[in-house]
């Protein structure tokens, strides 16, 4: 549930130095690192929706409070799962670690007469324009004896922390307006508003000698200050110290999870990107059990689902794969959601109301929910889930689509026909035929979103993207969705043109681009390279078409160029860990299609995987794999390509290019044998389409697509 680290307010997460920025080169807002102090609960690489948490900051200080809110430069940062040190150049050495629901901060001290925690309730958001988070309501409690507490309201959700400080002294005040209250003992705020805001807290202080060591605790919860203090006290106890218990608790955790997915081989900068990405794809969603503010029953609380359009895609089929107890929880809390609020949210925050990002996505909890279902995990009311996933359809662009077959944003129609195919997939193993078939009816009406004649969808408003990006989504009918298109000869030329093969290269912009060059850039409807939801899946439409060769060249250049070990080493954001999951994908050769139960199959960057699933590891194994550096490794041109020549299944053959996901899930070992050249599997043998299929939509079992003449 929590997370903390250094503060500077600059975008984009409130740890960093730039100005906020959403094209081109970003613009530095200091010279070097800085920090005011330490906030909790960051987002993990969102793009530009305005509000980033970062609440509760915690300062230590040898200065007066007037100097509260200055940064200082941040030197000597180290960084592992579940801690962050750095030093100030105050001289304080700071060092961070968190629990489930509790962060512990300790700072040690210089020779000071006056040293100081002071915690910031008042803080949120970011330091940049229309970025800052103003708390509705508020109240703060001196407790004494090193304790206090308080809750503030943010963004409709009420926030609740306990404190306590050891190694300070005892003497304790609240403040408002960085002005002390001598001997009070509660401040409330009734209505807080932009134009009244002024910052306050708490204050600890008292002598320290060089080298002093002083402990924050701070338990959070989402329903009041006492379970807050019981979160505190179950997972700190009563200890003079508690970090270095905390911190280990958290690393063995981490550890655990990161050693889930296991490769043999690479060079050190692909293993560290490697471990990186997995890392990054675990941070997100928050998972706050038992502390849900909207309803009252104990139970999964799932939040920092803030970019499910992409998370659908990559980084939740990765939570299904390897921590399937928690996939299942995130859709337990989701139909929680649905039942309180009337729909499945594509985002959800840390915030109430109804800034949940409808304009880009519909109906992508579906997706999810399908997969669990055909894997059979969990002990969700499947007839229940039905029920909410039937009715989500018909709300907001659904009713349109359900009165007239399409929707715009065009888009919509592409995501409420494949929410149609998914639900009908788990009526009809429900066995509820009649209803299964009706959706299913449904369903087929992405057909509606495309222009006839062009192969393209037709002109509309689209999200940050073009009809070109979103017109290569992998569809539950790629068969007919190619043919659309003219066949599989036009489709691939349609793809080469899309990702540029053999057009001339073009020039990047840099900071503050004018409004022309980047309409220049959007005009050559260019595949962008990773760095946006629409472009995540597209280099594996080629498998659709029969050329996986394709996707091995795309998917090769992207791992070999886009990602790297500094600053810089994501080629966009990274979504909630979405962009990070779709790495650790493509390095082990598989990628999933979420809501069909499959995934298909590339050329891995790594000699040999394991993934730990729940019935025992699944194993990519290769013959003949070559080891191909990347970026960060100094090298100039890109290393050869490799091509998956053959591939067995626990020792039988495999006709084509894809997977069924139950096969993934039980374990086995996946053996690909790699050579330089194309082979000729998958040019026949397909992905299924649902018009292949004689099973019915949904099914867990796929057909087999042959190439049409």
């Amino acid at each position: 549930m929590v997370s903390a680290c250094a503060y500077s307010g600059a975008y984009p997460t409130g740890y960093g130095r730039y100005d906020k920025n959403t094209e081109g080169v970003p613009e530095p807002m200091f010279g070097q690192l800085r920090a005011s102090g330490f906030t909790h609960f960051q987002q993990s690489g969102t793009g530009a929706i305005r509000k980033y948490y970062n609440y509760v900051r915690v300062t230590p200080m040898v200065q007066s409070l007037d100097g509260l809110g200055e940064t200082w430069p941040l030197t000597d940062e180290a960084a592992s799962p579940g801690y962050y040190a750095a030093s100030l150049d105050t001289g304080i050495r700071c060092e961070v670690t968190v629990g489930e629901k509790v962060a512990v901060h300790r700072y040690t001290f210089p020779e000071n007469r006056s040293s100081r925690v002071v915690v910031d309730l008042s803080c949120g958001g970011l330091a940049i324009e229309h970025g800052r988070t103003i708390p509705l309501r508020a109240h703060v409690e001196n407790l004494g004896r090193g304790r206090a507490q308080g809750t503030v309201v943010l963004e409709g959700v009420p926030l609740s922390v306990h404190v306590e400080v050891r190694g300070l002294g005892t003497r304790q005040m609240l403040w408002h307006d960085r002005r002390l209250i001598e001997g009070g003992t509660r401040l409330d705020f009734d209505s807080i508003r932009q134009t009244t805001l002024r910052p306050f807290g708490l204050l600890f202080m008292g002598p320290t000698r060089a080298g002093q060591t002083v402990e924050v605790r701070l338990g959070f919860s989402l329903r009041g200050c006492d379970q807050a203090r019981e979160n505190l006290m179950r997972e700190c106890g009563d200890d003079d110290e508690a970090f270095d218990t905390l911190r280990k608790r958290t690393s063995d955790r981490w550890s655990d999870h990161l050693d889930r997915v296991q490769v043999d081989g690479g060079t050190p900068a692909r293993r560290t990107v490697m471990a990186t990405a997995l890392y990054h794809s675990l941070i997100k969603p928050c998972f706050a059990d038992d502390e849900s503010p909207f309803w009252p029953t104990p139970g999964p609380f799932a939040f920092d689902v803030c970019t499910m359009w992409d998370m659908y895609k990559t980084q939740i089929p990765l939570l299904t794969t390897i921590v399937p107890e928690r996939s299942v929880d995130l859709l337990e809390s989701l139909i929680r959601v649905c039942e309180e609020e009337g729909n499945f949210p594509i985002g959800y925050r840390m915030a109430r109301g109804a800034d949940r990002f409808f304009r880009q996505g519909s109906a992508l909890a579906h997706t999810a929910l399908a997969d669990v279902h055909a894997l059979g995990l969990g002990n969700l009311d499947w007839s229940w889930a039905l029920v909410h996933m039937v009715d989500d359809l018909r709300r907001l662009y659904g009713e349109d689509y359900f009165e007239k077959g399409v929707v715009h944003p065009i888009t919509h129609t592409l995501d409420i026909a494949y929410g149609y195919h998914c639900t009908a997939g788990v009526a009809r193993a429900l066995g509820d035929t009649r209803l299964a078939d009706e959706l299913g009816a449904l369903s087929r009406r992405w057909v509606n979103a495309f222009e006839p004649g062009t192969g393209l969808l037709r002109d509309s408003e689209f999200y940050e993207g073009g009809k070109w990006n979103y017109s290569f989504r992998l569809l539950h009918d790629m068969a007919a969705r190619i043919g659309l298109a003219g066949g599989d000869e036009a489709f691939v030329a349609m793809l080469d043109r899309f990702f540029g093969l053999g057009a001339e290269p073009v020039e990047q912009p840099g900071p503050r681009p004018d409004p022309a060059e980047m309409q220049a850039g959007y005009a050559l409807q260019r595949f962008e390279g990773l760095n946006n939801e629409p472009d995540m899946e597209a280099p594996w439409a080629y498998h659709y078409a029969g050329r996986p060769d394709r996707t091995a060249d795309v998917v090769h250049a992207g791992l070999t160029w886009q990602w790297g070990t500094g600053p810089g080493g994501l080629p966009g954001n990274d979504d909630s860990g979405g962009l990070s999951a779709w790495y650790v994908w493509a390095s082990l050769g598989l990628f999933p299609i979420a809501g069909q139960s499959l995934f298909l199959v590339n050329a891995p960057a790594f000699e040999r995987a394991a993934i730990r699933v729940a019935d025992g590891e699944f194993v990519i194994e290769t013959s003949g794999h070559v080891e191909a550096p990347i970026g960060a490794d100094g090298i100039d041109t890109t290393p050869p390509v490799q091509y998956v020549q053959s591939a067995t299944l626990n020792g039988k053959a495999l006709p084509g290019t894809h997977l069924r996901a139950s096969d993934v899930h039980r374990g086995g070992v996946l053996h690909l044998e790699l050579g330089p050249r194309p082979s000729g599997l998958g040019r026949d043998v397909r992905p299924p389409s649902v018009s292949d299929r004689s099973d019915g939509p949904g099914s867990d079992v796929p057909g087999q697509r042959r190439a049409g003449p």
